[in-house]
């Protein structure tokens, strides 16, 4: 056993290979789940960043090992660390309605590249207990969030309204029925349709309430012609 963990420490074939294969399991473990999800970066992508972590650490203790150079061990790591914000930068997108998306993938995929360091410098248990938590986070506690967050107090919409002066009274409606309208911002569209108002909202009410039952009561007000929840 110890024999192995040596051979498993060292820079050699049976290191490299059973390295890069660990970095591709976990990575392409990871960009399944954001598959499912219909995900911008899913399982190729996932791969081939974690792969190329662990390549770097195993290329960095290859040169400090061989060369026997001094300085910084763990130099190139960094370099990843800081890089893959670029990657994960091009996941993140904001929509026509102002939402921001993808910044659990981009935090997967930088996560991800952490767990390739880990595994590249031959940190197998930290690598896997890390990849363990960080599937957890990506798939037992995204229900958790959504329960949550479905029957919070706020809650944020998009709504169109016929005109100007329905959203007046759209904000009579929320006082009478003890909403609280928080921010609002006015958009216009890019393209011309008969709407003449559309609107993002944060509405708070004065308690949980499921956000279904929420946006059937706002979706009662007067002059809104279409809502849904961002």
């Amino acid at each position: 056993m110890e024999t192995l963990q040596h051979a498993l420490s060292e820079i050699n074939i049976l290191s490299i290979s059973v390295r890069l294969g660990m970095a591709l399991l976990f990575g392409g473990l990871l960009g399944l789940e954001r598959v499912k999800k219909k995900r911008p970066a899913g399982f190729r992508t996932y791969m081939l960043v974690c792969m190329g972590a662990a390549l770097t650490m195993i290329t960095n203790q290859y040169v400090f090992e061989k060369w026997g150079l001094s300085g910084d061990p763990v130099r190139m790591g960094a370099q990843v660390i800081s890089g893959i914000g670029f990657l994960g930068a091009g996941t993140i997108i904001v929509t026509g309605r102002n939402q921001v998306k993808g910044l659990t993938t981009a935090a997967a995929l930088w996560a991800s590249a952490c767990v390739g360091l880990a595994i590249g410098i031959g940190f197998y248990s930290g690598a896997i207990i890390a990849y363990i938590y960080i599937f957890i986070a990506m798939t037992a506690l995204h229900s958790v969030t959504h329960k949550v967050a479905a029957k919070s107090k706020v809650i944020n919409v998009y709504v169109e309204f016929t005109n100007m002066s329905s959203v007046s009274d759209f904000f009579d409606f929320a006082k009478a029925n003890h909403l609280q309208v928080a921010e609002i911002d006015i958009i216009k569209p890019k393209i011309k349709t008969d709407t003449q108002v559309i609107t993002l909202l944060t509405i708070k009410a004065p308690a949980k309430i499921e956000h279904a039952k929420f946006l059937s009561l706002l979706s009662s007000a007067e002059g809104v012609r279409h809502i849904e929840e961002l």
